[in-house]
């Protein structure tokens, strides 16, 4: 399952795990919709997991890790990057660069618990059934879930919902590509139909559903023009959330308000949450000016991502009077792959093993002994951080499943251990180049003249990096020498973010730094990231543009694992695969999230286990601290 926007950036939620569920009464076929019968047998429940039973009991007052008493009020600034100029989610990707914070007003069918892998509760719906063999999902709308115009929410704003997302929106039309039908099948309930029986994650990802007003969207604006739900907007939408947008200053600052007489202020998912009177998003075009606005109390709170800040920027007065607090959550909600990744719908990184040249070029000892001070650990999988991370030669489970596509899949994968090229000294750089080179000659490449060149054209090798952040240039101007080395000609190009992300919708670049974060129960968004399908799909995540049919035989393995044991299985097989085929070169990780923030805040006494910091979700304005550190304007 994947990490959505909003379990990510609202309930900052652990993705999902694998399945069993007790059975529900009533079956219903793929394509067919419940009768009499089937509704008198039906069996309700107020939330779903893929582990057995949800954690907490239907009557459950508050999740176990919120402050129910937590005070109200305040405002925190945060940070943002880039620019935006739309408030519309559905062309999220497509079109324009959508602002942060719009999961505040807009709400799901179900929300995620911070404290259990696998557990949704329901939010605008109130009650979920499903038959035994997963082909539908109903789900029962709450009486008092309401926009903030004070209209209910209704079955035909879902179906509108659904119908508008698989439309206009390419990662979302094929995240949802086997959902055929949604449809109002009660006063109250929307069902939703598969094309098939078994997949073990659909229930809940049609709950991750983002839910729109069908009568706003189909309206007209304050001007008369009848709005577009498949264009940008600025104009405000009409939300039901807990927040609204106040006002904005478009591609510098959002500032959202909370919504006094919200409809779920009560609702025990919601109890000790958004206890913020305003939350507000300052837009910077770069890291380093977002840092020093930091220091000069612009801002609240700041995640770190640079090795270098984090060891050598935070020695300010602010910090030696304990006014900045400085604080490392772990991780345990997901894994990354954090790499270069190549686009290989270009002739050029076709060949794997030009691709694995690239690795044998990539010092990353040095690197990190240079640089990142030390910090980091080389990524070694797709799922690194997790269960799922293959290591090793297969066995059991996994190397019966690698076994049945042994034709398709590379043959070391069977017999030798992946590993990345351990450089870090001149000697070890020394054979890792050569082996570099020895790929190169063997993708069909020599050097002519001091430059690599290939043997049937005379083409000279040349490739461009491609990065939105200026800080990317630090690193990637690291690697570059090495590359030169074996004969290539290296750029680095810097664009603002609304250039690169129209370059990456039309694949027209050569290689960029991407990740991809991993739940802990990957499922169907790994056909996002790496099926044939996604490759040509623009705004989907398959930005290597992967197209390989064992890649996408594992990815179904995965999706329909009947039982833990296999989805573990199948998870390291296809993080098996990938890697063997060397689609990028894997950088660095951090097992802990950097943060620094203005102590005027307060926060439960324990936080939950899959939320990292849960800032500021389920945090306060402290007004004792607040009156030690005054806040700027």
């Amino acid at each position: 399952m994947r990490l959505t926007r909003r379990s990510v950036l609202r309930s900052t939620a652990a993705a999902l795990a694998a399945p069993a569920m007790s059975a529900l009464g009533g079956s219903l076929g793929a394509g067919s919709l419940p009768g009499k019968a089937a509704a008198q047998t039906r069996q309700w429940k107020h939330g779903l997991s893929l582990f057995g039973e949800p954690r907490y009991p239907a009557d459950f007052k508050h999740f176990d890790y919120v402050n129910p008493s937590a005070p109200q009020g305040g405002v925190v600034r945060q940070i943002a990057f880039g620019t935006f100029d739309n408030f519309n989610q559905v062309v999220s990707g497509v079109k324009g660069s959508l602002a942060l914070g719009t999961e505040l007003f807009t709400e799901t069918l179900m929300a995620a618990a911070l404290d259990e892998v696998s557990t949704e509760y329901g939010l605008l719906a109130e009650a979920v059934s499903y038959p035994d063999d997963r082909s539908s999902v109903i789900y029962r709308l709450r009486a008092n879930a309401r926009w903030h115009d004070g209209q209910p929410v209704t079955p035909e704003d879902v179906v509108f919902s659904f119908d508008t997302f698989k439309q206009n929106s390419p990662q979302l039309g094929a995240y949802y590509r086997h959902v055929t039908k949604a449809e109002k099948t009660g006063e109250r309930e929307v069902t939703f139909i598969f094309d098939g029986p078994g997949n073990r994650e659909l229930p809940q990802i049609v709950g991750q559903l983002p839910v729109l007003p069908k009568h706003w969207w189909q309206g007209t604006d304050k001007s008369g023009r009848k709005r577009d739900v498949a264009a940008t907007t600025l104009e405000p939408p009409l939300g039901s959330g807990p927040y609204r947008l106040k006002d904005f200053v478009a591609g510098h600052t959002i500032v959202y308000e909370k919504v006094a007489d919200y409809w779920g202020k009560d609702l025990n998912l919601n109890i000790g949450a958004n206890n913020f009177a305003q939350i507000r998003y300052e837009y910077f075009r770069d890291s380093t000016v977002a840092l020093e606005a930091f220091k000069g109390d612009q801002v609240d709170w700041r995640t770190e991502n640079s090795a270098k800040n984090w060891a050598t920027a935070y020695d300010f007065p602010a910090v030696r009077e304990k006014k900045v607090v400085l604080e490392e959550f772990p991780i345990r909600n997901y894994g990354v792959m954090q790499a270069f990744a190549f686009n290989i719908r270009r002739d050029k990184f076709k060949d794997p093993r030009v691709r694995r040249a690239f690795n044998f070029a990539f010092d990353f000892e040095e690197m990190n002994r240079t640089i990142f001070f030390g910090q980091y650990k080389r990524i070694s999988s797709y799922f690194e951080g997790t269960e799922l991370a293959s290591s090793g030669i297969p066995q059991g489970k996994e190397l019966e499943i690698l076994q049945s596509m042994r034709d398709k899949v590379p043959a070391d994968l069977f017999s030798k251990p992946y590993t990345n090229p351990v450089g870090g000294s001149q000697q070890a750089n020394r054979n890792n180049l050569r082996e570099a080179l020895s790929a190169f000659r063997e993708a069909g490449y020599e050097i002519k003249n001091t430059k690599l060149v290939n043997v049937k054209t005379g083409e000279p090798f040349s490739v461009e990096f491609l990065a939105e952040d200026p800080a990317t240039e630090r690193y990637v101007l690291f690697y570059k020498p090495s590359l030169q080395r074996v004969g290539m000609t290296v750029n680095v190009r810097v664009v603002d973010a609304a250039q690169y992300e129209n370059r990456l919708r039309q694949w027209d670049f050569d290689v960029i730094t991407a990740s991809w974060g991993e739940s802990l129960s990957p499922g169907n968004e790994q056909r996002g990231f790496w099926s044939s399908q996604a490759a040509d799909q623009p705004g989907s995540r398959n930005l290597v543009g992967i197209k390989n049919p064992a890649v996408d035989a594992l990815i179904e393995r995965v999706i329909f694992a009947k039982d833990r044991d296999e989805l573990v299985a199948a998870a390291k097989a296809l993080d098996r695969v990938l890697l063997w085929n060397f689609y990028v070169v894997p950088q660095w990780a951090y097992g802990k999230q950097r943060s620094a923030r203005w102590d005027r805040f307060g926060r439960p006494a324990t936080l939950p286990k899959y939320g990292l910091s849960a800032f500021p979700t389920i945090w306060w304005w402290d007004a004792d601290k607040a009156a030690k550190v005054p806040q700027r304007s």
